[in-house]
């Protein structure tokens, strides 16, 4: 790996989805995070796929940094076991903390908030706010339409270059992905330009 990551966000479904694939997936990343002693920074829910990887990590004596909302947080959604839960006003100030958190950003599973999330990390990055590696854990093709959305529909449309589509690192393996994601850190290749 040409470069180590000190910790990573990871965005996923507060819901489990209807494939048991995706929160074993889901556990298996937090156990990969703790195992090569990378942070892991969520949206601090305990439901769903994010509650999967902060258990995950957990389990496998990593460290999970939550970032959560007062609404999130007064509804008893907060992740019990965190290492250090981060509480702020807004959705958008919770997007910025998390961002500054990490070193880079995978996004598992999900739905609208995932999808908002993913993106948002990617036109910071196309608006030169932070030059941090995105990447998509591919499971069991959940997100193969989005990819082929964004490399071929979008770029034959004119509104993106596939350099730019490129820059959304894609595996369906998480050492794959963290290294790849590593790479393009250290080489600079992370900012949409």
């Amino acid at each position: 790996m040409s470069a180590s990551f000190q910790s990573l966000c990871v965005f996923c479904g507060a819901n489990s989805g209807t494939n048991p694939a995706f929160e074993a997936s889901a556990r298996a990343v937090g156990h990969y995070f703790a195992e090569n002693g990378i942070r892991l920074v969520t949206g601090g829910g305990s439901l769903g796929l994010m509650g999967a990887v902060a258990d995950g990590c957990i389990e496998a004596g990593g460290e999970m940094v939550g970032v959560i909302t007062h609404y999130l947080e007064e509804r008893e959604l907060a992740h019990p076991l965190a290492h250090r839960m981060e509480v702020v006003d807004t959705m958008l100030a919770r997007k910025k903390l998390m961002a500054d958190l990490s070193d880079g950003f995978i996004s598992l599973p999900g739905g609208i908030g995932t999808l908002d999330e993913m993106f948002e990390m990617l036109t910071w990055s196309r608006l030169q706010e932070h030059d941090k590696p995105s990447g998509i854990l591919n499971v069991d093709g959940f997100y193969d339409e989005l990819i082929s959305f964004c490399g071929k529909t979008q770029v034959e449309a004119g509104f993106i270059t596939a350099e730019d589509a490129a820059n959304l690192i894609v595996s369906d393996d998480i050492a794959d992905l963290v290294e790849t994601l590593a790479d393009a850190a250290a080489t600079g290749s992370t900012s949409l330009y």
